[in-house]
This record gives structure tokens, sequence and C-alpha cells, in this order.
């Protein structure tokens, strides 16, 4: 199904369609930077491995895993890696957008919700809602939340009612807003963390390639992105290229510390 036939079929909600749609082609180009740990290299590649084996597997009686939720902090890889899930098993990726599907009317919020799951189950994909708290969050009694409760509810149906010729992913920061009925729908799970020191060194010689620099760079900015997310050590390493090419120089690492210091990135616990 090509991107331009699909999009005009998009649910819309506020005058505006409740996803976009990506191609397995674009999703190649958006998950190229991805690293994940050894933990979720093995669970990946084996969910990937499974859905290659379905007929084996209903064969046996055995389910064949679609739902994963990610959690961890922001800006390690959840969203590179529903990009690279959809690459890997060719299938166009249905980004949520949750700004459309969240209503204050009552009731439009599930119905809307209900549009998505009839829309992605139509065709094979990959199902992908970032921010997923924001529509799956504990049930609470209180009256201000009942037509979120409500919603939980259809999104419980929903996921119940998914078929397993298409993959639902879900990511979170807050996973632990989650409404428990909802965690217990998902097969696979995957958490995610900042990088450790190889992690870091590997991500690093991605984003500079090609791009001429003082090979020392590596250890020393290693040690002072330590704890940081990929996210923040790409648009530092960004900011360090930019600032090599306006002097017309290799990268160095006065490029590396100023863009550590104009950026001042987020330092953060472990996990």
């Amino acid at each position: 199904m090509s991107k331009s036939n699909a999009s005009q079929r998009l649910p819309r909600a506020k005058g505006i369609d409740m996803a976009n749609l990506y191609s397995p082609k674009e999703c190649t180009r958006k998950a190229k930077h991805l690293i994940l740990s050894e933990v979720n290299q093995r669970i990946v590649k084996e969910f990937i491995e499974i859905l290659g084996m379905r007929e084996e597997f209903e064969q046996h009686g055995v389910p064949v895993p679609n739902k994963i939720v990610m959690y961890g902090l922001p800006g390690t890889g959840k969203t590179l890696t529903a990009f690279y899930m959809a690459k890997v098993l060719e299938l166009p990726l249905v980004l949520v957008r949750l700004d459309a599907i969240i209503h204050s009317h009552l009731g439009e919020t599930g119905s809307n919700i209900r549009k998505i799951f009839d829309y992605a189950s139509a065709f094979p994909c990959v199902l992908f809602m970032d921010e997923f708290d924001a529509i799956a969050r504990t049930r609470d009694n209180n009256d201000e939340v009942k037509e979120m409760a409500r919603a939980v509810n259809t999104l419980l149906q929903c996921l119940d009612d998914f078929g397993d010729r298409s993959i639902i992913m879900a990511a979170t920061n807050l996973e632990k807003d989650l409404d428990q009925a909802i965690w217990r729908r998902f097969d696979t799970k995957l958490i995610y963390t900042v990088p450790g020191q190889e992690q870091m060194k590997q991500y690093i010689e991605i984003l500079i390639g090609e791009f001429e620099c003082d090979p020392s760079i590596f250890t020393e900015t290693c040690r002072q992105l330590a704890r940081c997310s990929f996210a923040d050590i790409e648009q530092i390493v960004l900011k360090a290229k930019r600032k090599a090419i306006i002097e017309r120089m290799p990268l160095q690492m006065k490029h590396m510390q100023n863009a550590i210091e104009e950026y001042k990135p987020i330092i953060v616990a472990a996990y």
C-alpha cells in the first residue's frame, strides 16, 4: 500500500489526520542511527524471528506476539525502535497523533481510539503510539477523569480485538502511570536507559561518520557525556560538527567542549 493511497483513508479529528503514515523506505532512513542494549537487541531479534515462524507457532497453539510496550528515559531510542521494526518487517508505520485523538467532548476520545485501531487493522502495519500514558492512565473514581477512564476501557477493548497481522508498539516515559490492565495486554516489554560507555562510543562514531576528526576526542567526549541520552549526544555532536565546518578544520575536542557548554545536556540518574 502506497503512502499516498493509505493517507487518503486516514481517520480525521479536529480537522486533521489522526496519524502520520511512513513507508518502509522512510522508516529505513529514520532508524539508521538506532543502537539497542544487548537485552533489547535479543528481545527484538526474537520477536522478529517468531513473526517469521508464524505457521509453526500456530501449529503448536502458541500465540504469536504482536504488542510491544517500551518505557524508560526520554531520548533513548523508543521511537527509533518503532521505525526500525517497520523497516525490518517491511511494513508501513502508522504514527498516531495524540493531539488529534484526545478530545474534550464526552465520548470523542474513545471514539477516536476505536477509529485509529480500525484503520490499523485494515492492512498489515506497525501502529505506534508515543506518549502512551496520555490515553492509558490508571483509571480513577474522580469525576474529573471519568472521561479518560472510559477512553481506557475503549483502549482495552481495542487491544483485545486487535488482530495478529499488524503490530502495535507503545512508548512512555511514565510507565508507573499506566493502568495495570493495559500492562497485561502487552506480551513484550522493552526498558530503555541512557547508553553505557561502549554504546556511547559506537553512537558517536556513527554520528561523526566520515567527517575528519582528531581520534582522541572519543574517550574524552564519552567521559563528559556519561549519563546523557542518545538524543542529547546527537545534538552535541551535530553542533560540534557545525563549528568545525565554520572554521574549515577537522573536528577537535575544543568543538565538542564548546558544544557541550552551549547545549547544556541533562545528566540523568540511573533508571
